[in-house]
């Protein structure tokens, strides 16, 4: 049924007058009365009874008028619902966080797509990014933020932070009296790391830079950052940690260290499957296009 007819004649319903209605709709009264005379042949009963001082409602007329109102708002909320998914403002969003970069620059990006899209159903898990790649590919996320370098696995990905690396050493340890620490100082002390199979581009790009000889001592893996740390505490051994991770955790007896130039870093992305962004996603890439530029230093 064609609604542009119904919306004509629920203002002919209300005005019960062609010259008053066609003034409503900013028509003439010909094209008016054309237009309500079809919708009739669609329906296949007269609607209004017509007389030299207006119109009124037959009983056909009468239950026409009270559906159609109720079918114009709904059509009216259906296609609202439709431009906010257009425009990224309602839908789902499944996105997966990595454990080493809760807070910082993810969080304040989440918040800033909740204020911008609050219709959007965001569902958030966390995991390592090996497991979220996987889980990207599958088809049962949308989006992940994930640890590069990443091998081969036919992803978009998109810079969001480059996190300095630190060394967390026991607060009793000799480097925790040093101001900065060498590739030296830590060349051959016990190690502590996750495994390497949770995020082999990061576990890969943190031992080129802080052990570019023979790698690691490793004498323990732990399953995540807070772990680790709480392992350092405990005097395993020495830990590198993204800085923002570290500094969140916040877990006594360990003290956090910078290491000499060059700068150790590890970066931060969004990543997504080629060709799959949702309206929601694309807010989310919206949003992540707003950051500045990663630095050339």
């Amino acid at each position: 049924m064609d609604l542009r007819r119904l919306r004509y004649f629920l203002v002919l319903a209300e005005e019960l007058n062609f010259t008053r209605a066609a003034h409503r709709l900013h028509i003439a009264q010909p094209a008016l009365s054309q237009q309500i005379r079809a919708l009739e042949r669609d329906i296949g009963a007269a609607l209004l009874e017509r007389g030299s001082r207006g119109c009124r409602l037959t009983a056909v007329g009468e239950v026409v008028a009270r559906e159609a109102g109720e079918l114009l708002a709904h059509a009216a909320a259906a296609q609202e619902r439709i431009r906010a998914a257009v425009g990224g403002r309602q839908g789902q969003l499944r996105l997966a966080l990595t454990r080493s970069a809760r807070g910082g620059p993810v969080d304040a990006l989440l918040a800033a797509f909740r204020t911008l899209h609050p219709d959007v159903d965001l569902v958030v898990r966390t995991g390592w990014t090996a497991h979220n790649i996987t889980e990207l590919l599958a088809g049962r996320l949308d989006a992940a933020f994930v640890r590069p370098p990443l091998d081969g696995e036919g992803l978009e990905c998109r810079h969001i932070a480059s996190e300095e690396l630190l060394v967390a050493v026991p607060a009793d340890h000799p480097l925790a009296r040093e101001r900065r620490v060498t590739r030296g100082h830590i060349a051959a002390e016990p190690v502590i790391l996750w495994p390497r199979e949770n995020a082999p581009g990061m576990h890969d790009l943190i031992t080129r830079q802080l052990w570019p000889g023979s790698g690691p001592r490793i004498v323990r893996e732990e399953p995540d950052d807070e772990q680790l740390l709480l392992s350092v505490a405990a005097g395993t051994g020495i830990a590198p940690v993204p800085e923002g991770r570290a500094r969140a955790l916040r877990i006594p007896g360990v003290r956090l260290k910078r290491m000499t130039a060059p700068m150790p870093t590890v970066d931060l992305a969004l990543a997504h499957r080629p060709g799959s962004a949702t309206p929601a996603l694309r807010g989310l890439l919206s949003l992540v296009d707003t950051l500045p530029p990663p630095s050339a230093d």
